[in-house]
């Protein structure tokens, strides 16, 4: 076979300097350790200080490292597998060591696509709680989850009308409900300020936006966007089920 053009493009230097970074944080440092600041790296790895940046992002991107608020640069530890099933009965996600932890709950309109898959009007208030996804005591995703009131209908609007004891009644409900399926999308995003404050991150930083649709009664009973640490997770499917992928606007399914 001829020589193709990838063959020809020559590797970007803050690309070489990331696999030389990734073998010295093999060999020069521990897990959770401070690295020098960038004038520091810059200058020993004889690089810009943009290059570097370049090659810090693309590491923190791949989990490598983690840039914490008031710490630094910091070698990250191995990704934590984290289930994302498919199983029916286990809508609210979770398995030994992992729980979803109530933070809030309020009554307002949902973001117009959430609307729609809700099929709900734009302007009607729907339930949005608020959960923190902890695995072995570490927090790893963020959640807002849409509930309109026709799928808690049995829910009192006298007890406990907002907070976390609102956040688990909610749910409580919506799980008495039983689900018929879901369907569920995975896509590349930036933290938003409230997500990063509750996961230690810093504001636009990598993460995984999982978005889930709860199926029940020939309609959809919730929706779920649970935005998760791309540092740290390493999202894991069940066998049941497909993996929506979108593809120039065209969804389509691979199994």
């Amino acid at each position: 076979m001829g020589t193709t053009q990838l063959e020809t493009v020559q590797e970007p230097k803050y690309w070489h300097l990331k696999t030389v970074l990734s073998e010295a944080l093999d060999s020069d440092f521990a897990v959770g350790e401070i690295l020098p600041n960038e004038r520091e790296l810059a200058a020993r790895f004889g690089v810009a200080r943009a290059t570097l940046r370049q090659a810090l992002e693309q590491l923190e991107l791949e989990g490598r490292l983690q840039r914490r608020r008031g710490v630094g640069t910091t070698v990250a530890p191995p990704r934590v597998g984290v289930s994302v099933s498919t199983a029916q009965r286990d809508w609210t996600g979770g398995g030994a060591g992992e729980a979803w932890q109530s933070v809030d709950c309020r009554t307002a309109a949902a973001p117009v696509v959430v609307a729609d898959m809700l099929d709900v009007a734009a302007d009607e208030p729907v339930h949005i709680v608020r959960r923190i996804r902890l695995t072995h005591g570490q927090a790893v995703a963020a959640e807002l989850l849409y509930v309109p009131a026709a799928s808690v209908p049995d829910l009192s609007a006298i007890e406990t009308p907002s907070g976390p004891a609102r956040a688990r009644s909610v749910v409580r409900e919506l799980h008495r409900l039983g689900l018929d399926g879901q369907d569920r999308s995975v896509e590349l995003g930036s933290a938003r300020a409230d997500d990063a404050k509750e996961l230690d991150r810093l504001p636009g930083a990598p993460v995984l936006v999982v978005t889930t649709r709860y199926l029940a009664a020939g309609g959809t009973a919730a929706v779920s966007v649970a935005t998760y640490r791309a540092d740290t997770c390493r999202l894991t499917f069940g066998d049941s089920g497909d993996l929506q992928i979108s593809h120039q606007d065209k969804p389509r399914q691979a199994s």
